[in-house]
């Protein structure tokens, strides 16, 4: 058992902090912006909240954050009251925001010279993988450091591989969404031109779905797409916050990214529609409107 701490109980983040505290039997100490979510949380699953990251952080050999952006982060770690400020020597601190690789970069840095590591460690797999504890976990940081914490960040993974140093596991993900963007794309248009053409979607879905064309998004998302449904995952307003640093990582690089940019205003298109909260797979919408 180890001591954990976990900042930020969103949609992903409270059931991954659960998994730590009942399936890994950790001893957990959670902290959320907004403290009735904690107290929530305690209430459900045991455990400790604290006002601040820096007293939920102190003293412990694990702490995780899963928040929304470069700045949310920067606020739970460095920021008045961050983590940070507490962690103690040869502790981990694991980050599972999709953010920036350059955040992650600066925040390696920062705790290296502190005397604990960093490991960026965004997540994929949507909320369904965060309650069902089964996300894939694709991490940059030192070895050392991702040996230790592996077996915690197991209680809510099926997959966690390290794929370098600092900021690997960002840029991972970063492709991870660029794939989904466009897989996405394909579906949306293959049923909405089989509509067009009179075809049976399930039908067609039963059976090019065992062929090349196959994929999970296919398998999980075209019953609900076929029905006009967007509740079921990954809301858009995220998606293009992930699509947008995809495309700034880009610009630094000299990727190319024509479909991804493509794709990036078809979801800007669905948020004027009003389907900012809509999942993903709402890109069919825009084309039957």
């Amino acid at each position: 058992m180890a001591s954990v701490a976990f900042l930020g109980l969103g949609v992903m983040g409270y059931p991954m902090a659960g998994h730590l505290k009942n399936k890994g039997g950790h001893d957990v100490t959670v902290y959320n912006r907004t403290q009735g979510k904690a107290e929530q949380w305690v209430a459900q699953h045991g455990g400790n909240l604290a006002a601040t990251p820096a007293q939920a952080a102190e003293g412990k050999d694990f702490v995780f954050s899963c928040v929304g952006n470069d700045d949310d982060l920067r606020s739970v770690t460095t920021g008045p009251g961050g983590a940070f400020k507490a962690m103690k020597k040869g502790s981990v601190f694991i980050d599972n925001t999709t953010a920036s690789a350059e955040v992650a970069r600066e925040l390696a840095e920062a705790a290296q010279a502190s005397g604990f590591s960093f490991l960026d460690a965004p997540v994929s797999g949507g909320q369904a993988g965060a309650e069902n504890g089964v996300l894939t976990v694709m991490v940059g940081g030192d070895e050392a450091a991702f040996d230790r914490a592996r077996p915690v960040i197991d209680a809510f993974a099926r997959m966690v591989g390290l794929m370098g140093s600092a900021g690997a596991g960002q840029l991972t993900k970063m492709i991870n969404q660029i794939c989904i963007a466009g897989l996405v794309q394909g579906l949306s248009e293959g049923i909405h031109f089989g509509k067009k053409a009179g075809l049976d979607i399930e039908k067609v879905i039963e059976v090019i779905s065992k062929g090349a064309a196959g994929s999970w998004q296919m398998e999980n998302r075209h019953k609900t797409m076929n029905a006009g449904k967007y509740d079921f995952g990954f809301a858009v307003d995220w998606m293009r916050k992930d699509l947008g640093i995809c495309l700034a990582e880009a610009d630094r690089n000299g990727a190319r990214l024509p479909v991804t940019a493509l794709v990036d205003q078809f979801y800007k298109d669905v948020q004027a529609m009003g389907g900012k909260r809509w999942d993903t797979s709402s890109l069919l919408a825009r084309l039957e409107k």
